[in-house]
């Protein structure tokens, strides 16, 4: 993993307000990296206890599966809800 694409991945998911959400593949598009949602995982596994991980979800809007019962209560926290455990994306998603 290159440094510059962790910071523009970092970026992009820190600028992510609350209340809102965006896709793994979203936020890899917006940073520059194209098809690298897979990317995006792997830096908010290893690099994102800072960042507000929780905002970030599948393109269907589930959460990751390990961690869904935390970070869907963290979005209800800000206003997110879930749908029988799916975050309508239309609805949150920032423009």
């Amino acid at each position: 993993m290159d440094v510059e694409d962790l910071d523009r991945v970092r970026g992009v998911v820190a600028a992510i307000p609350a209340g809102s959400v965006l896709a793994y593949g979203e936020v890899a598009a917006r940073a520059g990296l194209p098809g690298r949602a897979r990317l995006v995982g792997r830096i908010l596994a290893e690099d994102g206890h800072d960042l507000p991980w929780h905002r970030v979800l599948r393109a269907d809007g589930t959460p990751a599966p390990h961690l869904a019962a935390k970070q869907l209560a963290r979005l209800r926290a800000e206003g997110v809800l879930a749908d029988g455990g799916r975050v309508p994306m239309r609805r949150y998603r920032i423009r």
